[in-house]
């Protein structure tokens, strides 16, 4: 096949070589990574264009260098349809990522030292929501709230006993590894009860919750944040969503605040992303997630896994190794199954026993399978591919056969490009 990277091949034929591996690598791997997807053509299209080249410190209208003409009308029809999408007062399109969205919320209402409530990384939450290691967890006084040990879902009742007694400044709710559906009206209460301030962070769920397939948290959080990659399947990047009370802050805390100039090739190709998802079809391509995510843990369920939370509501869902593989850790059994040209990611579990770093979980996705176009008879047959592979992860003759089925299960749904 003809490389399309071009000029690439000749000025860096070194780089070209890797991104094509990388193309071929996609093309022939089952990516259940849940944080991951393809993004359409056009969006790519946009963020490998010329706007690469422009520098436009601030906002439409009010930016520090001049010729941001054609780039003011950009950013101001990405807030349009973001606001569109999510039905919000306020739209932010220029954080880079997800954490540096939620680290402009914090700069915005939060002073170093004040309180903040956040969900427990082991129990499913996230980096940026005050893990010790993340600035987050450095600049703040941090308490967690987890999941319930007998259901597996968040423990609305310890969340409001622990509120009610630390009087947070912030709670923020919102996870990277929970297959179930969140109450924010209830956390929203939770918070006005007590004087804290909400943020969701609804990364993993935009998709859905654009979609009105999950709650949306749009009116009872005073802020909302997500990345446009995951679920959205647009560029990789960030974006804040808030109430028109707090929108001069949150626009000071990326810039200047937390950010200089914002990427305009990726707020292109976030725009073009926001278009595709506010056309109907986007809907039943989130239904299919759901569908598919569904039909996956079942089978898994059915071949003895023990699935978090018991189950699925959204696009994800975690596997804990412990009750069926106890000598296998998330890390082994994720480096087999790569092997066997399968993608995920291992994960820690509530109650871990293993560091981060082995982790006791698998987390496992199906947006980006849903994108090259698998259904519920593809998702059974990546069961049995799992199944077999973790029967005994040193089968070298068991994973080279799975390989070679992976890869001509996934020839038949190529990719957009």
């Amino acid at each position: 096949m003809t490389s399309p990277l071009g000029q690439l091949s000749t000025v860096d034929p070194a780089i070209a070589s890797m991104i094509e591996g990388e193309r071929q690598r996609q093309r022939q791997h089952i990516e259940l990574i849940a944080s991951e997807n393809f993004t359409s053509p056009a969006v790519i299209e946009a963020v490998g264009s010329i706007l690469t080249n422009k520098y436009a410190e601030g906002y439409p209208q009010k930016r520090y260098y001049g010729g941001c003409e054609f780039v003011d009308q950009i950013e101001s029809l990405a807030i349009e349809r973001a606001q569109q999408l999510f039905h919000c007062e306020h739209a932010n399109v220029q954080p880079h990522s997800g954490s540096q969205a939620n680290t402009a919320v914090y700069l915005a209402c939060l002073k170093p030292g004040d309180k903040i409530l956040t969900m427990s990384l082991e129990h499913g939450g996230h980096l940026s929501h005050g893990y010790a290691k993340n600035i987050s967890g450095m600049l703040f006084e941090v308490t967690h709230y987890g999941v319930s040990d007998e259901s597996g879902e968040i423990d609305y009742d310890q969340l409001e006993s622990i509120a009610n007694g630390l009087h947070p400044k912030m709670i923020t709710v919102g996870a990277s590894a929970y297959s179930r559906t969140i109450d924010f009206e209830r956390v929203g209460t939770i918070a006005k009860n007590c004087g804290a301030l909400l943020m969701a962070d609804i990364a993993h769920i935009a998709g859905l919750v654009a979609t009105g397939l999950h709650p949306t948290p749009v009116p009872y959080a005073d802020f909302v944040t997500t990345t446009t990659h995951k679920t959205l399947r647009g560029p990789r990047g960030g974006m804040i969503l808030c109430k028109k009370e707090w929108a001069k802050s949150i626009d000071s805390a990326v810039f200047p605040g937390t950010q200089g100039g914002p990427l305009m090739h990726v707020i292109a190709g976030k725009a073009v992303c926001f278009l595709e998802d506010l056309r109907p079809e986007f809907k039943e391509y989130q239904r299919q997630i759901l569908n598919n995510c569904k039909t996956l843990c079942n089978a898994m369920e059915e071949r003895g896994f023990h699935i978090v939370s018991h189950g699925t509501d959204n696009h994800l869902f975690l596997i804990d190794l412990r009750p069926t593989h106890p000598e296998i850790s998330g890390k082994d059994a994720q480096i087999a199954l790569e092997r066997a040209n399968i993608t995920l990611n291992k994960n820690t579990v509530p109650h871990e026993t293993r560091s981060p770093f082995q982790g006791s979980g698998l987390r496992i996705g199906t947006p980006a399978l849903t994108t090259r176009g698998m259904k519920e008879k593809e998702m059974l047959q990546i069961a049995n591919f799992m199944e077999i592979i973790l029967k005994d992860i040193t089968d070298e003759k068991v994973i080279e056969n799975v390989q070679k089925q992976a890869i001509e299960l996934c020839a038949k749904f190529p990719l957009p490009h």
